[in-house]
């Protein structure tokens, strides 16, 4: 039976004593205020939900959830209503309150107990065991109740605030798939993410709090675009510093200018070459950008595959996501807007899509993998979704001028874009890190800035064959 409660978004006290109680919260924003106006409080929680199922299909918390949404569409919502019935109590309004009788992360050292295991069935999946289909289904049931939370929300904030734009932040707000939801479903007409949506962006919070509540500083507006401009907020290295750094390595490199390094690049991506990508400031935020990227063609129907296994180390089920120009985006996906920071899903468009055969569509679970299912079938997951990332000129000139010299050399504007690190490491920084990621991967070739590197010509690298435990699995 449905356990209830009478609950609802609560409004705040006027002084909290405890710093992140709340898990969820809503205000409305006039020139450089913010009044909160609702918000729940810990342990009730929707990112801990999900973090709850990231631990029972044996995933880490806190980097895995990722996993369990692009595992979402092989499976079935079969434990949906379970989830409603017993762990969420989930209101009209997308207020809510979690039963805390199947959770142990408030006094153990564990995000669920045996009463949520013998819920489903069983103990949590071991860490590196195979996925199963039961994985599957448990993670398509918790991204649908999360996706139905977050769109009751979304209305209940429309309707109590009046306001046509929506911004998001918070862990939850990396979850793609819903935000692409909120968008096509939801009562707003713009909506934006912050780009570095987990932890990491509290700083940015904090230093804009500052500044425009304590220093009362005004709010600035942009004519286009936001004022986080592409999040590429950090180090830059110049084409001096990278070449010291090649000579220094013995590394053989080829000097190009620009209109050559594009094209010798858009190349080798026509040629199916899997090329790490170096360039300008790195982003801010978890997600490749163009400036810390592994670019492959997102025509090849094998690269998804060969990228995940042999170059990011990781599950084969991981889906890639596309880098498109953004006037150019709508020509292959259903969306007709900018999605600068990846944060976005949005289905294929049909006319870019392949008819399947009855047998392909009758496939259950990872054997979905192997058909592909559009033009662009390396970026094209099962459920004909892909997380879109818009390029602009005025963001990222190089980047863009790059998808323009592929769109000559193969006819298609869509690149591969994952981030420049392999599996359980942060992504490269310094043309140092970039290199030794390069050697110790499947890579073709790389480019540092101007520099083109050529993964046939370069010397032996030392045994380095521990390297992978350098970091623990996520």
């Amino acid at each position: 039976m449905r356990f209830q409660s009478a609950h609802s978004f609560s409004v705040p006290p006027s002084v909290s004593c405890v710093g992140e109680w709340a898990t969820t919260s809503f205000g409305s924003g006039r020139g450089n205020t913010l009044d909160i106006l609702a918000e729940i409080n810990f342990p009730h929680s929707l990112g801990l939900l999900y973090s709850a199922f990231t631990y029972y299909t044996g995933f880490k918390v806190n980097s895995g959830e990722y996993k369990v949404m692009g595992l979402a569409p092989y499976g079935r919502p079969v434990f949906a209503q379970k989830i409603l019935d017993h762990l969420i109590d989930l209101k009209d309004d997308g207020s809510f309150r979690l039963n805390m009788r199947y959770f142990d992360y408030c006094a153990g050292l564990r995000m669920t107990n045996r009463k949520f295991h013998d819920l489903f069935g069983g103990p949590p999946r071991q860490p590196e065991s195979r996925v199963t289909q039961r994985e599957m289904d448990l993670a398509r049931s918790v991204q649908d109740v999360l996706e139905e939370a977050m769109l009751r929300i979304a209305r209940t904030v429309h309707q109590r605030t009046g306001e046509k734009n929506l911004c998001l932040a918070g862990g939850v707000a990396l979850n793609c798939v819903a935000n692409g939801r909120i968008l096509r479903e939801g009562p707003f007409d713009r909506l934006w993410i912050q780009p570095a949506a987990g932890d990491a962006g509290g700083s940015l919070g904090a230093a804009l709090y500052a500044w425009h509540r304590y220093l009362n500083k005004p709010r600035q507006t942009p004519k286009k675009g936001d004022l986080q401009k592409g999040s590429l907020l950090g180090t830059a290295y110049n084409d001096e510093e990278i070449r010291r750094f090649l000579d220094e390595a013995g590394a053989p490199y080829e000097v190009c200018d620009e209109k050559t390094l594009l094209k010798k690049t858009a190349d080798l991506i026509k040629a199916e070459k899997v090329v790490g990508w170096f360039q300008g400031r790195m982003e801010f935020g978890p997600r490749a950008l163009g400036s810390r990227s592994i670019l492959g063609d997102a025509r090849s129907p094998r690269l998804q595959e060969v990228m995940n296994l042999k170059i990011k180390f990781r599950e084969s089920f991981r889906p890639f996501a596309p880098s498109v120009k953004l006037e150019k985006v709508s020509e292959y996906f259903e969306l007709d807007r900018e999605s600068p920071y990846m944060l976005l899903v949005a289905p294929v468009k049909a006319s870019a899509r392949r008819e399947m055969t009855s047998e392909e569509e009758s496939l259950f679970g990872i054997d979905k993998l192997k058909v592909a299912r559009s033009a662009i079938p390396a970026v094209t997951h099962v459920d004909y979704s892909a997380r879109v990332q818009t390029v602009d000129r005025d963001v990222q000139p190089r980047y863009y001028g790059l998808l323009k010299a592929v769109e000559r050399a193969t006819g298609s504007g869509v690149v591969i874009n994952p981030s420049f690190n392999v599996r359980g490491e942060p992504i490269v920084e310094s043309p140092r890190d970039a290199y030794r990621c390069f050697m110790r991967t499947g890579m073709d070739a790389l480019i540092l800035g101007n520099c083109i590197l050529d993964k046939s010509v370069q010397p032996p690298v030392p045994d380095d064959s521990g390297w992978m435990k350098e970091f623990k699995l996520d």
